[in-house]
């Protein structure tokens, strides 16, 4: 007598008579409409706050004046201001110095956290290593005032290291006012401020990782180094790549605060950032059209930027930030 066949759950038959749903918007309206509930107040806050406020950026395209003719008065130019942008020298040096700036701290700072999380994973203790991971997040929640403040005590003309150098008989140096030593100075400050912080989530990546994994592969002779290659780096490399596009993406975007407190004291010629530039050319003078023009185009940079890392991202095989269904 042969056995009878089992029928799986997905493959029974629908009972006669009865047509199957089609799946039109009603239906999926009736399936999901507790999920759309649930998104309706994010839905609305970021229409509010947001898409709506992004319309704003048409007065980019205007010759802006909030007084007399606001964004349905003022007059139609077109790109003349993009291309008094372009013209403009100080423009120029702001976004080399922003891409510099974004390029240096990608090499030197970006594996950072990283390699903090792999030795924050690395401490046996629970204890130790939770007291570890509070000293190393405390910096983040500084303001970039107490930061820069820190600095300029431990660095500065009358800090810690020029008064040792002085009792020592040397020359007393003042790192804060080197434009010289600048990129490496805004570089350390990220790195202390905010590389804890940043371990976090390659933290939690990686205890996603199977230990079946590393157990297998210690009794197959795999020393530390190996496991942490083969095994490590290929379990974080996904949130690698993502981290990596969002942050091209936003390449154009590396701080306001930091730079704005200390441009006094290295001169505008390291210092001035996208961010300072269109502070100074469009908050500052009051051409809000400009500072407008200014900003649609870092925004597009940084859309171009994303969309191109998450293209390398899909022909490397990783999902990257968005992929097609």
């Amino acid at each position: 007598m042969s056995a009878r066949p089992e029928v799986r759950p997905a493959e029974r038959a629908e009972p006669a008579g009865t047509a199957p749903q089609p799946d039109t918007w009603r239906t999926r309206l009736r399936r999901d409409w507790p999920l759309l509930v649930m998104g309706l107040p994010m839905v609305i806050t970021v229409t509010a706050f947001w898409w709506l406020p992004t319309l704003g950026n048409v007065i980019a395209f205007q010759d802006y004046n909030p007084y007399s003719g606001g964004i349905f008065g003022s007059p139609i130019l077109g790109f003349t201001n993009f291309q008094l942008l372009f013209s403009d020298p100080q423009f120029i040096r702001a976004v080399t110095n922003t891409l510099g700036i974004t390029a240096f701290q990608l090499v030197f700072y970006f594996p950072v956290p990283i390699a903090l999380a792999l030795l924050l994973n690395s401490i046996m203790s629970p204890r130790l290593r939770a007291l570890v991971q509070g000293v190393v997040y405390l910096p983040h929640f500084f303001s970039w005032v107490l930061v820069v403040a820190i600095f300029q005590q431990m660095l500065g003309g009358a800090g810690l290291l020029a008064q040792t150098l002085r009792q020592h008989g040397y020359q007393g140096i003042d790192v804060m006012t080197n434009s010289d030593t600048f990129l490496l100075l805004v570089t350390s400050q990220t790195v202390w401020k905010d590389a804890g912080w940043g371990s976090i989530i390659f933290l939690a990546a990686l205890s996603t990782i199977d230990p079946n994994l590393y157990e297998a592969s210690a009794v197959d002779g795999a020393g530390r180094w190996r496991r942490m290659w083969h095994i490590t780096l290929p379990g974080l490399r996904p949130v690698i790549v993502l981290l990596l596009i969002l942050r091209l993406g936003d390449a154009l975007n590396i701080g306001f605060e930091q730079f704005m407190l200390q441009r006094y004291a290295v001169g505008s010629q390291v210092s001035e950032v996208f961010d300072t530039f269109a502070y100074f050319s469009g908050l500052k003078t009051g051409d809000l059209a400009y500072g407008a023009a200014a900003g649609l185009f870092k925004g597009l940079v940084g859309l171009v930027l994303i969309v191109a890392a998450n293209r390398v991202a899909h022909a490397l095989g990783e999902r990257g930030v968005y992929s097609k269904s």
